[in-house]
């Protein structure tokens, strides 16, 4: 994706490698397992292959995901996230929690495995080791 922004900010710079239409999604299947062109395709109603194609070869240059040929006649190659693109996990997360709260229609809801009830999300301190209240957290500029 070319850049759209041009801000010195964690979150214009952070959309302009994953903020166009479908990546995250993209990325999204691979974390829940699908790792074929076909598996991705199948799971994004809609997607026009040309716009897969793009987006994956886009993705592997941002080392979010990499690919690996698993048969050669004719060459067909499984996707899967690098580190990098396992990490958008608490994004998900917190896309599905605000869904949750905000959607009229509540589509998936994150639960503890164990008993099954809803999670919420927090802050902790490494340093302190305490949960943070969001009234107590800022965006700071690092010093240089």
């Amino acid at each position: 994706m070319k850049n759209q922004y041009n801000l010195p900010c964690n979150i214009a710079q952070t959309l302009n490698i994953i903020g166009d239409k479908w990546s995250l999604l993209i990325l999204h299947q691979m974390l829940i397992g699908n790792e074929t062109y076909k598996e991705i395709q199948d799971g994004l109603e809609g997607i026009p292959t040309n716009l897969l194609s793009e987006r994956l070869k886009t993705m592997e240059n941002d080392e979010l995901i990499k690919r690996e040929l698993y048969q050669t006649h004719p060459p067909r190659y499984k996707y899967s996230l690098t580190e990098k693109g396992y990490d958008l996990e608490d994004v998900f997360n917190s896309l599905i929690l605000w869904g949750e709260k905000y959607l009229d229609k509540c589509y998936k809801k994150l639960v503890h495995n164990e008993c099954n009830h809803s999670v919420v999300h927090r802050y902790y301190c490494s340093n302190c080791n305490k949960i943070v209240e969001i009234n107590e957290i800022s965006v700071q500029e690092p010093k240089e």
